[in-house]
């Protein structure tokens, strides 16, 4: 039987207020927006506004400092890190700036292959993917054909473009980038055959959907790890401005007041009926303690109360995402984990299930 360290206690980190009381046997017993109305032992309603408190914020670094011109987009530099990948810099007329692109080329590189693009969390670094670092992607890759593009920076951009330039974030035109500068060049340097797939985890899983659905036959198949996937329900806007504001961002600088046009635009849920035909893989945790969490676990108390509340979001906004689909007869493969927190041991094990997915969606 798990014990309860501590007394019931209520939490306030990423934007809503959690109350728990065990760090084995994670209860939660109730979530609420930051400045919302306290809502005992439910998980109903959160307003508009959601946002983390200036104390609580990550340090989104200085914004990237923006170049002038850059007319065209072009690789401008690139460097072998491994045996089978590479670290390309491309200057982006969109972004203003040189971004680095990680590219883990197919083990079998004679014939023109498919590409796989992977995106991060909140905290995607400038220097290095978070799949290279803590998802083992160049191990996991080694002895398949195909080229997997792991794109660096966008912290906290939802990997959208920005109708503005944020204070604190700096410019995000990550949609533009991803989607119309990339591929291109790409399929110039590579040895693609212009087949396209994404996935990603957390904030990445919202931006896969979205960049899926707002650009039909780009990708043939998608994956989400723990995402959610509306931007106008209650959960999912709460998680956006929840992601955006944990790193001092400021949603209306994205796509203007919360529940416009933009924001409309931007919802997979509303906007499913553009997925049909695209191959599509889900996989999201209860947020209760699993095999990764013991008294060994480096931040327990974080992964438990923070990891474990947004992924019980996450849990929420992946059900709502399926009915969605279920409703408009897209098929989808949707795996459920009994246990699990929002971190990266859990999408390391499970990105395996969705290989079969993608594997199909890319001809391999």
């Amino acid at each position: 039987m798990s014990k309860c360290l501590t007394p019931l206690t209520p939490v306030r980190r990423a934007g809503i207020v959690v109350t728990t009381a065990c760090v084995f046997g994670l209860q939660v017993l109730g979530i609420t927006s930051v400045g919302a109305t306290p809502i005992s032992d439910s998980l109903e309603t959160l307003e508009y506004g959601s946002t983390v408190p200036g104390s609580m914020q990550g340090d989104p670094g200085a914004p990237a400092q923006l170049l002038d011109g850059i007319t065209a987009p072009a690789i401008v530099g690139e460097n072998v890190t491994g045996p089978q990948s590479v670290r390309l810099t491309v200057a982006s007329p969109a972004l203003r700036r040189d971004v680095g692109v990680e590219v883990i080329l197919p083990a079998d590189n004679s014939a023109p292959g498919p590409t796989l693009y992977l995106l991060d969390g909140a905290d995607a670094q400038e220097k290095s993917s978070g799949w290279v670092r803590y998802g083992v992607a160049p191990d996991f890759f080694a002895d398949k054909n195909v080229n997997v593009v792991m794109i660096n920076g966008g912290k906290a951009g939802m990997y959208t473009d920005w109708e503005n330039e944020d204070p604190a974030l700096g410019l995000h035109k990550w949609e533009t980038f991803i989607a119309k500068e990339l591929p291109s060049l790409l399929n110039a340097r590579l040895n693609t055959n212009g087949v396209n797939a994404i996935a990603g985890i957390s904030m990445g899983a919202q931006g896969a959907m979205m960049l899926a659905h707002r650009n039909p036959g780009l990708y043939k198949g998608v994956a989400g790890f723990s995402g959610c996937y509306s931007t106008t329900d209650t959960w999912g806007r709460a998680s956006i401005q929840s992601t955006v504001t944990s790193r001092g961002g400021n949603t209306d600088n994205m796509w203007g007041i919360p529940g416009g046009p933009e924001w409309e635009a931007h919802d997979s849920l509303l906007n499913a009926e553009q997925l049909r035909g695209t191959e599509i893989y889900l996989s999201v945790a209860t947020g209760v303690a699993g095999e990764n969490e013991n008294l060994q676990t480096p931040d327990l108390a974080d992964r438990l109360v923070v990891g474990g509340s947004i992924e019980a979001v996450a849990h929420m906004c992946t059900k709502a995402f399926d009915q969605r689909l279920t409703a408009l007869g897209i098929d989808a493969t949707i795996d459920y984990e009994p246990t699990g927190t929002h971190s990266w041991p859990y999408w390391r094990e499970r990105f395996p299930k969705a290989w079969p997915t993608l594997a199909k969606a890319l001809g391999i």
